[in-house]
């Protein structure tokens, strides 16, 4: 199973938005959003979610994951 990382930190920088109102923006529970933004590594994620942050950054899905190990 591999790892990726979910790059909220990164775009919300980008945007100048806190983790709250990317949670507002996305309908994605803050606490999800902190959890993504602060992990170094997931082997699972809740593809509903990752479409809800990548549509509120007006990113793809592709840009929003960095695949750490496959």
């Amino acid at each position: 199973m591999g790892l990726v990382r979910i790059k909220v930190r990164e775009l919300a920088a980008e945007k100048g938005w806190t983790f709250k109102e990317v949670s507002e923006r996305s309908g994605v529970v803050y606490n999800t959003v902190k959890h993504y933004a602060r992990c170094p590594g997931l082997t699972t994620v809740d593809f509903t979610l990752l479409r809800k942050l990548a549509l509120t950054f007006d990113v793809m899905i592709e840009e929003l994951v960095e695949v750490l190990e496959e």
